[in-house]
């Protein structure tokens, strides 16, 4: 079992993220932090923590200073970084320190499924050991990313589209590419493309919202469950 510490100032939040890792086969929620010191101490006294899922906004610290200072102590734990901290910034920082996959909030269950899957694929490529070609180095580092979902055309992102589909499914009604954008951190463009996407394989709704002048606001619903 991969062994999972869920760092999350919100405690109902970290609940929520605890009982997706507890559904995804392999996974085993060893503790949960809601404070960065907490976390620290939580990754000192836990027998074993193979995964950190890492919330940025902290109380007492970021995320990523804690992800720092487990550097610091010689901790080599891997960290998904699991926020709403959107900024360029912020994301390069945690390439830098070491995050292997980073989750924009808010997401739901088939999100957070799939950065795990893809890190349990990571483990069970490094598990084999042995000298790398550059196949199989090209095979490390692919294994970090979203699984192809073949329903989707070339050049479309599984991880963007799922973004986009949990925002339209939880919103409490219908949302524009902008807002869309706003929720997700990609582009309008890259939102619009996908709201397209989704509307034409029938799983989103377009609607139309009139104004006092101009041509009426391209808003989308979710139109199934799935």
């Amino acid at each position: 079992m991969i062994e999972v510490l869920v760092v999350d100032d919100d405690a109902r939040v970290a609940r929520v993220n605890a009982a997706y890792v507890e559904k995804v086969p392999g996974f085993h929620v060893a503790g949960e932090a809601h404070t960065a010191a907490e976390a620290l101490r939580r990754l000192e006294t836990l027998p074993r923590l193979d995964l950190v899922l890492m919330d940025h906004y902290l109380p007492d610290e970021t995320g990523l200073t804690v992800v720092r200072e487990m550097r610091r102590r010689g901790h080599q734990t891997d960290v998904i970084m699991v926020t709403a901290a959107r900024d360029v910034a912020t994301v390069q920082a945690a390439m830098r320190h070491g995050a292997l996959q980073y989750l924009v909030k808010p997401f739901g269950f088939a999100g957070l499924r799939v950065k795990l899957e893809a890190y349990a694929e990571l483990r069970r490529t490094l598990d084999g050991g042995g000298e790398a070609e550059q196949a199989e180095v090209d095979r490390i580092f692919g294994a970090l990313s979203a699984p192809a979902d073949p329903g989707l055309p070339k050049g479309h992102s599984p991880t963007t589209a799922e973004l986009v589909r949990q925002s339209l499914m939880t919103a409490e009604g219908p949302l524009s590419a902008q807002e869309i954008a706003d929720r997700t951190g990609v582009s309008r463009q890259t939102a619009q493309r996908y709201l397209k996407l989704l509307e034409r394989t029938g799983r989103a709704r377009l609607t139309l919202k009139y104004g006092d002048a101009g041509r009426p606001e391209h808003r989308y619903v979710w139109a199934t469950r799935v």
